[in-house]
Parts: structure tokens; C-alpha cells; sequence
């Protein structure tokens, strides 16, 4: 097994071009080697040569051919995934030249979610502008499901936020920063605003501010209505968008549920309310989410090391209920 391994390696080291594999991930895109052959302006015949001696080096059978043209076998699919990785650290590397021309220290790509987006990123990001003044930083927002994968094709160097639970968990590294818990939040003059408790049956008459279905947090809390009595909220407005959260909250009697964490500076400054009713699902870690420390650039390495100094001195500034 180690023979073979080193055989293909080798190959691969010695024989591999760039252009095999553009080729490989097109002919992916496209289910079709024509029209794959047509992006790359190369010839059908030349590129189902190209494809066979990709399967002649790496000893296995990359696609299967069906009435409507190839499908991905499983070693197509791995390939295909390791060769969008390769562009993009290729396009990484070309980036982070142009911004090391430009007098930038280096560069680093950040996907985050809801939870670390206004208190734990801009801390980390300012203590990383100190030690790396001229430091390029690009963040892009999103859920789980729609960085993970960017991720994992080397699109973003690192995601910040609530760590999944368990898609995604084998293909990444995961080191957690704290542990969040997640509020009931309503706008400043909502009618159960300022109580000393309040119960569940009372939030019944009004509606609700719910993350994306595809969430942990959707689950947890369609779980939750579920056993009271199938409960549904008769208004349900489904988003991630705090500042339209943040308005509709104080423009209209409903409920929202937000990590602690995002919410604590309005709630602070008289903005929104915490309601006093102690959500019973949501707690959950808030970490960074890499592929590996070999993978991340010393800017990315740097800013790793920001989050976790922001997490030390971040202090817990909402009082339980």
C-alpha cells in the first residue's frame, strides 16, 4: 500500500500539470467532456487523453459515463475537490503577492456567523491591526452552510462563529474560544418588556424572529414548539440579518432569539430588551473553524491567535436572568 501510494505521488509530482486538473474540475461543472473541452480551447479527443492519463496515474477511474454525458466516481469527486483547493490556494498565493506589493503585511479571509460578527471579530481585528498594521482582512458573512463549503475549498481561510455539531466536523480543525447561550430579545416598548419573569404561554400571542431552517438553532427551536402543544407562532419571519432584526424589533410587538453575545451592547445601550424567560435550547460553543495551521498564511496564523487573546478578555456583560 505505501508502494502504490509513493508510485502515485511520484506521477503526480513529476507529471501532474495544472491543466489536467482545470480540465478535470470543468468536465465536474459540466457533466460533459465537449463541453469541458470547449472552456479550455483544447480539442474532445485531447482532453478524454488528458482524462485517461489522469486515471492511468492515479490508478483509479475518475468518471463514469451515462446517455447523458459523466458523472464523478468517488475518486473523481475527491480529486475534483482537491483540485478546486489547489486554484484556490494558487489564487491565495497571487493575492497575497499583490497585497505584500502593495505594502500590505500579508492577508487573511474571514467567514462569520451572526454570533461573533459584532463583538468577538472587530475586538480580534483590532488587536491584530496593532501587531500587523498594514494587514489586508476581508470578512464575508453567511450561515454554516454556505461558508463551510467555501472553506473547505480554500475560498476562506477560516470561520468564525457557532461551531457545527456535526456536518463539516471531519473535513475541519475546531478550537472553541467560549460558550454563548442564546436570549429572547424584544424591542424596548414590547408589551412583556421590563417584567420580572415571564412565561412561554405569554409570548404565545406574538411572533417570532427564527434563523433559516437549515440552522441548529431553527431545529432546536421548531423542537421546542413542537412539545408545547405544536405550537406555531402566527408570525414567523425567518432571517439573519440583525440590523433588519434589530428594526423590526423596535418597530413591531415580536420575539427574536440571538446569541448573548451579538446582542448584549443594544440591550446595554436601551435599544432592545432581554426578556425575562430563560430560553431552554441554544447554548453552544463559538470557536474558529480551519483546515489546518500548515493551510493558513502567517497574517491567518496571527489572526488566530487575535480571536483567541479577544475571547481572554471578552467579559460577560448580560446578567442572568
Amino acid at each position: 500500500m505505501v508502494g502504490r501510494h509513493s508510485r502515485i505521488v511520484d506521477r503526480a509530482l513529476t507529471r501532474l500539470k495544472l491543466r489536467q486538473l482545470r480540465l478535470l474540475v470543468a468536465v465536474g461543472a459540466h457533466g460533459n467532456i465537449q463541453n469541458a473541452a470547449r472552456e479550455l480551447g483544447i480539442s474532445q479527443p485531447a482532453a478524454t487523453k488528458m482524462i485517461q492519463d489522469l486515471e492511468l496515474d492515479f490508478e483509479v477511474k475518475l468518471f463514469t459515463r451515462t446517455n447523458r454525458g459523466v458523472v464523478p466516481t468517488v475518486f473523481g469527486e475527491t480529486l475534483i475537490r482537491h483540485g478546486k483547493l489547489i486554484f484556490a490556494q494558487v489564487s491565495n498565493a497571487a493575492q497575497e503577492l499583490d497585497d505584500l506589493n502593495e505594502g500590505n503585511s500579508g492577508r487573511v479571509v474571514v467567514g462569520t456567523l451572526l454570533a461573533a460578527s459584532t463583538s468577538l471579530l472587530p475586538a480580534a481585528i483590532e488587536l491584530l491591526l496593532k501587531d500587523r498594521p498594514n494587514v489586508a482582512v476581508k470578512i464575508s458573512e453567511g450561515t454554516n452552510e454556505v461558508l463551510m463549503p467555501r472553506l473547505l475549498s480554500g475560498e476562506i481561510d477560516m470561520v468564525v462563529g457557532r461551531l457545527p455539531s456535526h456536518r463539516h466536523r471531519d473535513k475541519i480543525r475546531q478550537e472553541k474560544l467560549f460558550e454563548d447561550r442564546i436570549l429572547a430579545i424584544v424591542g424596548p416598548k414590547h408589551p412583556l418588556a421590563g417584567r420580572d419573569a415571564v412565561t412561554f404561554a405569554q409570548t404565545k400571542p406574538f411572533g417570532w424572529i427564527l434563523p433559516p431552517q437549515e440552522t441548529t438553532l431553527r431545529r432546536q427551536a421548531d423542537h421546542f414548539f413542537v412539545g408545547q402543544q405544536q405550537y406555531v407562532p402566527p408570525v414567523a419571519i425567518e432571517s439573519v440579518s440583525y440590523l433588519t432584526n434589530r428594526a423590526l424589533l423596535q418597530s413591531r410587538d415580536l420575539i427574536g432569539l440571538m446569541p448573548a453575545e451579538v446582542v448584549v451592547q443594544d440591550i446595554e445601550n436601551n435599544h432592545l430588551a432581554q426578556l425575562a424567560w430563560e430560553v431552554p435550547f441554544g447554548q453552544g460553543p463559538i470557536g474558529v473553524s480551519f483546515r489546518a495551521d500548515d493551510d493558513l498564511s502567517p497574517a491567518g496564523r496571527a489572526f488566530k491567535t487575535a480571536l483567541h487573546r479577544a475571547a481572554q478578555s471578552r467579559q460577560t456583560r448580560y446578567s442572568p436572568i
